[in-house]
Formats: structure tokens, sequence, C-alpha cells
């Protein structure tokens, strides 16, 4: 487990030992449960000592085993990984590789640098792995490929975060929105929509005034009429 905790290749490399160890502690527990000349054996294994040093350590990897959700790493039968995790990853290498690529011989920790080459040779094969990933996520929680519906793998999830942060953080790139036009429009309606407002019941208010005015100036001009008439 040492060996794949960073970066985290724990589903990936120990799902065969795992599997041979469930069926190792099967093949133990049945044997206990028979009543059989290895009984006796197979129940010293399991509780000869004081701490159950089998029996713990078993539940040590199952728990450990889904915590890191490995089922939604492998297929079905667990012989391997599933499809989409092998295109995930085969991704997420090419991503790495071309960030080293384009580096240029500069070290990624040093004060920040010039990294446009990498945020324009490699935005297409990050934008892939980061489309696939949400891809990935959606297909999940409706349980994809390994029929289990939780979080995905912790390969697969440590992958990612490593990468967006190299491609935030590290190189400071950003991936353009396809959806940046409609958001612009709808955003500058919604803030022309209070001039609008206050321009039509200013003009508004200006008509009605007008329409008040009106009758008024007729009635000024009657009663001068009738006043010449008065005096003439």
């Amino acid at each position: 487990l040492g060996r794949r905790a960073r970066p985290v290749r724990l589903c990936q490399g120990c799902h065969g030992h795992y599997r041979r160890l469930l069926a190792l502690y099967g093949t133990i527990a049945r044997a206990v449960g028979n009543s059989s000349e290895s009984h006796n054996c197979a129940k010293s294994i399991l509780t000869s000592d004081r701490l159950q040093i089998v029996v713990t350590l078993s539940e040590f990897f199952n728990e450990t085993w889904e915590a890191a959700n490995c089922a939604n790493c492998l297929k079905n039968n667990s012989e391997g990984l599933s499809n989409s995790t092998e295109e995930f990853l085969d991704l997420f290498n090419k991503s790495l590789t071309c960030f080293e690529h384009n580096l240029q011989g500069q070290t990624v920790y040093l004060s920040p640098n010039n990294y446009t080459e990498v945020c324009k040779n490699c935005n297409e094969t990050y934008t892939k792995l980061n489309d696939l990933y949400n891809n990935l996520q959606r297909m999940n929680r409706q349980g994809g490929e390994s029929g289990h519906s939780a979080h995905l793998c912790i390969d697969v999830e440590d992958a990612m975060n490593i990468t967006r942060k190299l491609w935030s953080r590290t190189f400071n790139c950003s991936v353009p929105c396809s959806d940046t036009v409609p958001v612009i429009a709808v955003s500058s309606f919604i803030l022309f929509l209070p001039i609008v407002f206050y321009l039509s019941s200013f003009l508004h208010s200006k008509q009605k005034k007008r329409i008040l005015i009106l009758p008024k100036r007729i009635q000024s001009n009657a009663s001068l009429v009738n006043i010449q008439e008065k005096y003439s």
C-alpha cells in the first residue's frame, strides 16, 4: 500500500493482490465452518492470537478498499480496470507528458514563469481529460460500468486533482467556457433591464404630463376669447 500511496495507484496496482487475498481468506473461513481435518488448523490461524491478526488485517484491507471506491475503477468481475478508467488514465498520462514536454526544462516549483506554451499546446488534451472526468461522474451517479453508484475511485479522483492543480495554480491556465457568449448576452440583457424600465417610466410620465397640461392651455385660451368679446 505504501508504494501506491502518492500519487495514488491503489486500485490499479493492488486489485490482483486484493482479489487473491479475498479468495484465500474465504478459503480459510470456509474451512473453519467445516468439520474436516483442516478445521483445527484454519481455526488456529484465525483465532489463536489475542489480536486475531488475520481477521484484523482482513477487515482493514476491506475497509480501505471500500473507502477508496476501487470497485468503481474495475470491471464487474474485478479482474481488471474498466474501459472508461483505462481511457481516463491514458489521457491523464498524455496530459502529464504534454506538461513536461512544454516546460522546456523549467522546474515547476520555481517562481511564476511564462507557461504560455503549456496552456496553448496542452489545452486540447486537458479539456478532453476534464470532460471525460465530468462524464464519468455523471455515469457513476447513475450506476455506470462497475454497477456501483458512489464516488469515483480514489485513483481517478487523485489524478484529476493533481492535473487541475497543475493547470490552474502552477501554470495559471484557463479553459474558455463554450457558453461564454450566451452567458454574456443574458447578463447584458438583465443589466440593461433597469435602464429600459426607468427610461420607459420617464417617457410615460412625460407623456402623461403633456396630456394633463393640454386642457389647461385650452381653458386659458377660451377665457382670453371671452374677455376679448366682452370688451369689444
